[in-house]
């Protein structure tokens, strides 16, 4: 009976066994089978041809090219010799690659993780400014008219356009202004609010048992750009949205915001209650928000015992009047729109109502259509004092073609300074101006210092096409190809940085902006000043600067949770040394470089990066001026191409007087 029971018990652990192995065998099958087709793709991109997934190849240098490297062209003249190793100028950039996975499997890996908004921004920028770079070549098949342009046929716009309610209907309730807007051009809207009617709230049902009818009465005025993406809608340059029976608040509100590519801005509200009259706060001197009645807030700053009291003494009391909601259902209003210096006046009935400040990347000039949505009907819509050319369509203005004014090819030996320069595309007249003043120094001219502009692409392509003639023709333009926005700006500074290690061998590096002037002799001066071989940060620096929460530069808590910024030198105009230069393209390689919006806070932060491994010298001098210009200054920023010419008019008279017109 026991051996009976010892064999049960042995056949029992076999049958346990075997049973434990087959499941294991078939948890390996499920895995490769989960598994296979990410190996077979990746077998396969093992297998093509190196030269299309080749990432850091070897140039004849050593060097290792990058992801700037593979996508900066720059349109400068070349030797026949070189041009056999050139890529042709009308060629587009290639694309990016990624060594040996290809580029689909990194988005894939990309969109697993949790990239941050600036990271999703450059993305778009980049695959925006390689359509826009295909496009720009299929332009120039079509024949464009920028000859037309450039050889002094400027278009020309009205001063004025007007437009009825009956033909506002026809074209969607769109308005086109032919050149944008200006400071001091105004647009005025004759209309008619709808009487509320009902509309039903899904979110509603749940907290009402059921009744989710509510009743609204808006309407949106809004000033757009062009499309920066088919299928989008178009940038919000200004959203003006007059709730008439209130919102979530249940109170009227009038609310202003900005949207580029579906991406909302913060919403600026005025509900009744007037904003401080801080001068951060005002626009121009008017109040971002007036005051008007509202039966929710008693006023009760002067009780009856001080009202009694005044009259005792005698003191007059000062007359207040205090405004109805400007708009009224059923009845008709007049809205004017007026572009000031620092941004939009809204007016109704003659009476100011509120304001709203330009925020980044938001030009005037790109207002090129009026849209009117809700609840709303429109009689008549003026708009005056509008620019009769567009600034970005008149390059004929400025564009001197002369060969006095075409950029030195760069010099094979080492240099002591090179300057880059952050541009806009359509910032012809600044070029221009830096072409005929401070880039003519004799340290310039002795190929001692190299300057070239740094300029990403435009959603339109007549810009793109100009920009790329400009560049052709005098050579000093490095094209940048994605799709230009402020946030960006610190991808430019990237290539700057790049560009003066690897495309010329400099000491330093200097970055600033095209409204920006230099005194040339003046910065190698000081220069010259710091000990040979010591790695250099030099320019306006800011100490323990915290970042702005609220306002036209609010930085949120996502986009930088420190309290206080790294030392940092102003934006318009700093020197690095090339070691430092060359730590950042290194951290960008190797994707550990941590970018902010901010280029110059950007660039603080780099430096103490490297400052923790090598010693850094921080050189801070007031002449390298933020705001305007100063007696004996070394860079002057805000300077208009007119003040750049009168500034270099000083300098040939051997005097650094300002120029503030």
């Amino acid at each position: 009976m026991m051996k009976r029971l010892k064999n049960e018990a042995s056949s029992v652990r076999r049958f346990k066994l075997s049973y434990v192995l087959l499941g294991l065998a078939a948890l390996y099958l499920v895995l490769i089978c989960v598994k296979f087709p990410e190996f077979l793709e990746s077998a396969t991109v093992l297998s093509v041809d190196d030269a299309d997934v080749a990432l850091d190849v070897e140039d004849d240098s050593g060097e290792s090219t990058s992801r700037f490297h593979n996508n900066v062209k720059e349109y400068a003249q070349v030797t026949p010799e070189e041009e056999e190793n050139e890529a042709s100028p009308h060629k587009k950039p290639p694309k990016l690659h990624y060594g040996r996975i290809t580029a689909a499997i990194l988005k894939r890996q990309n969109m697993e993780r949790n990239l941050s908004i600036l990271d999703r921004m450059a993305d778009e920028a980049w695959t925006l400014g390689s359509k826009a770079w295909e496009e720009l070549d299929k332009y120039e098949e079509k024949g464009i008219e920028v000859n037309s342009i450039l050889e002094g046929k400027p278009e020309s716009c009205p001063s004025w356009v007007s437009s009825s309610g009956e033909q506002i209907a026809k074209t969607d309730h769109m308005m086109f202004l032919p050149c944008g807007l200006a400071a001091g051009s105004s647009i005025t809207l004759i209309g008619t609010p709808h009487y509320a009617h009902h509309e039903y709230v899904p979110q509603l049902a749940k907290t009402r048992a059921g009744d989710a009818l509510v009743l609204v009465s808006q309407f949106m005025i809004e000033l757009q750009g062009l499309k920066s993406v088919d299928g989008e809608d178009p940038p919000k340059i200004l959203h003006l949205n007059p709730r008439i029976r209130g919102d979530w608040s249940h109170r009227p509100v009038i609310e202003h915001n900005t949207c580029y590519r579906m991406q909302w801005g913060t919403a600026h509200r005025c509900d009744g209650m007037p904003s401080k009259y801080d001068d951060d706060m005002l626009v121009d001197g008017y109040l971002r928000c007036e005051k008007w009645m509202r039966n929710d807030i008693v006023d009760t700053r002067e009780s009856k015992i001080f009202s009694w009291f005044d009259r005792f003494i005698g003191r007059a009391k000062k007359p207040e009047v205090t405004w109805p909601f400007p708009f009224v259902e059923g009845r008709m209003f007049v809205l004017t729109i007026r572009a000031g210096i620092d941004g939009y006046h809204i007016n109704v009935g003659g009476r100011h109502v509120t304001s709203f400040p330009y925020r980044t990347g938001f030009t005037l000039e790109d207002a090129t259509g009026l849209a009117i949505r809700g609840d709303v009907d429109i009689h008549s819509v003026y708009a005056t004092s509008l620019p009769t050319s567009h600034p970005s369509f008149s390059p004929q203005r400025v564009l001197d073609f002369s060969e006095k004014w075409k950029s030195l090819p760069l010099p094979k030996s080492h240099i002591q300074l090179f300057i880059g320069v952050l541009s806009a595309t359509n910032h012809f007249a600044e070029r221009m101006a830096i072409r005929k003043t401070w880039m003519r120094a004799s340290a310039i001219k002795s190929s001692d210092i190299a300057v070239r502009f740094f300029v990403a692409l435009n959603p339109r392509k007549e810009l793109n096409a100009i920009l790329k003639k400009e560049a052709d023709y005098f050579g000093d333009i490095v094209i940048v190809p994605f799709i230009d926005r402020y946030e960006l700006v610190v991808l430019k500074t990237i290539a700057i940085c790049e560009y003066g290690v690897q495309n010329v061998t400099a000491a330093y590096i200097m970055k600033c902006d095209d409204d920006t002037f230099i005194r040339v002799d003046a910065v190698l001066r000081e220069i010259q000043r710091v000990p040979p071989r010591r790695s250099l940060y030099m320019g306006n620096l800011n100490l323990l600067h915290r970042p702005l929460r609220t306002g036209k530069w609010a930085v949120s808590f996502e986009e930088w949770p420190e309290d206080v910024y790294p030392p940092y030198a102003n934006g318009p105009g700093y020197i690095i040394t090339s070691d430092i230069a060359k730590h950042i393209i290194s951290q960008y390689r190797n994707q550990s470089l941590r970018i902010f919006k901010m280029e110059d806070v950007s660039m603080g932060m780099w430096v103490e990066s490297y400052n923790s491994s090598t010693p850094v010298q921080y050189s801070h001098n007031w002449k390298f001026c933020q705001y305007g210009c100063m007696e004996d200054y070394f860079t002057a920023h805000y300077q208009s191409p007119r003040q750049m010419y009168c500034l270099w008019s000083n300098l040939l008279k051997g005097k650094a007087h300002c120029c503030n017109f």
